[in-house]
């Protein structure tokens, strides 16, 4: 951790119960205050939903607040900084920079550039998302990917829906959580239909799932269907999980008739996959594993941290507490961290960019130049 001397990135939360813009200049001089510092380079500002249908007024009273034009961010279903996360509240969060850091648009990222990536569920586009460039970011919509939630930059809405930002005068790296926990080895597609997965490895679908739930999970009324998931693997079977090449697909129901299952998307016969659970044990503790292996990637303690959580992943799924957010302050205590809950999350994992499902995703970046070209770390979850 920087000596107090020495920050230059700090951060403020201000809550209240109406959206008054005054919440987002609250947050912004808290942040400076601890800085000591009567302006800021650039300022990073998340607001809560509260603020989704004319967020204008809260950016201007930031911008007034910090003496400078480049605040950037989103409204988003809740915001958290390393003193405390809000849900169902008005609230502002403002990471400050000052000194050598600022954020400046990114209008054309190079392909090894690291860029922070936000989107308004209205503009997302996958076309966007894999373009060159390291992304890292996510949408800020609600848990139904619906919403008017905005984006802004440069002190303004962007009309376009999504920006892209390069973080100037510091070096980052990506860690990356899925938290799932892996119930099967890869099966083959052996038969599908559409979204319907009928058999794999011969078997029928539904049945070779319900065999690998865990007992607990089995005994249950109702197939727990929102904490299941289809994870396509992405080359060669094997390692494919050690190593993270899978993509994950939500399951969209369970069909007793034909014993098959709905996917949200369409796998090809061939094509390999394993059966996973989204798990609060899983979740945590491959969020400890990202967050070291990052550090390590990075080459000391981060300065600051920049993440967005699924909503999916948050307080409710970790039967009130966010576990991902606790561990990043019990391993970096002191560290100046911001972000949002949002609706898909944006990281770069093996070489492409991808939005992302239930995942959390952490930026740790440093102060300076890097020792070595920044690398994107994906979490190693365990399996059953």
């Amino acid at each position: 951790m920087q000596p107090l001397q020495d920050r230059m990135v700090a951060t403020g939360l201000a809550t209240d119960t109406t959206a008054d813009p005054a919440i987002a200049a609250r947050a912004v001089a808290l942040a400076m205050s601890r800085l000591s510092i009567s302006h800021a380079n650039s300022v990073l500002l998340f607001l809560s939903e509260a603020f989704t249908r004319d967020p204008q007024p809260a950016l201007l009273a930031a911008s007034r607040q910090s003496q400078c034009m480049q605040i950037a961010g989103c409204t988003a279903l809740g915001i958290f900084t390393e003193a405390d996360w809000v849900l169902d509240a008005p609230a502002a969060a403002a990471m400050v920079f000052s000194g050598e850091l600022s954020l400046s648009t990114a209008h054309s990222p190079e392909a090894d550039d690291l860029t922070l990536a936000l989107a308004a569920p209205s503009a997302l586009n996958r076309h966007w998302v894999q373009t060159p460039g390291q992304r890292i970011g996510g949408i800020s919509g609600n848990p139904t990917g619906q919403g008017a939630h905005k984006v802004w930059n440069n002190g303004k809405i962007n009309p376009a829906g999504r920006c892209e930002l390069y973080l100037q005068g510091s070096t980052g790296v990506t860690g990356v959580s899925q938290g799932i926990r892996a119930l099967t080895a890869p099966l083959v597609v052996t038969s599908s239909n559409g979204f319907d997965l009928l058999s794999l490895n011969l078997q029928p679908a539904l049945n070779l799932l319900i065999r690998e739930l865990p007992l607990e999970v089995r005994e249950r009324e109702h197939i727990p269907l929102h904490l299941i998931m289809a994870a396509e693997v992405n080359g060669v079977s094997e390692g494919a999980f050690d190593e993270g090449r899978y993509r994950l697909i939500p399951v969209v129901a369970a069909n007793p008739d034909d014993r098959s299952v709905t996917l949200a998307s369409h796998l090809e016969e061939g094509q390999q996959m394993f059966w996973a659970l989204r798990q609060p044990l899983a979740a945590e503790r491959d969020t400890r594993v990202c967050l070291g292996r990052a550090a390590e990637a990075l080459g000391s303690r981060p300065d600051f941290t920049i993440a967005v959580s699924s909503s999916t992943r948050g307080p409710g799924f970790f039967g009130g507490q966010d576990r991902d957010w606790e561990v990043a302050r019990q391993l970096y205590p002191g560290t100046p961290m911001i972000g949002f809950y949002g609706n898909g999350e944006i990281a770069n994992i093996n070489g492409a960019n991808q939005l992302l499902d239930h995942a959390s995703v952490f930026g740790l970046f440093r102060y300076g130049p890097p020792y070595e070209p920044a690398n994107t770390i994906q979490v190693i979850s365990e399996r059953s």
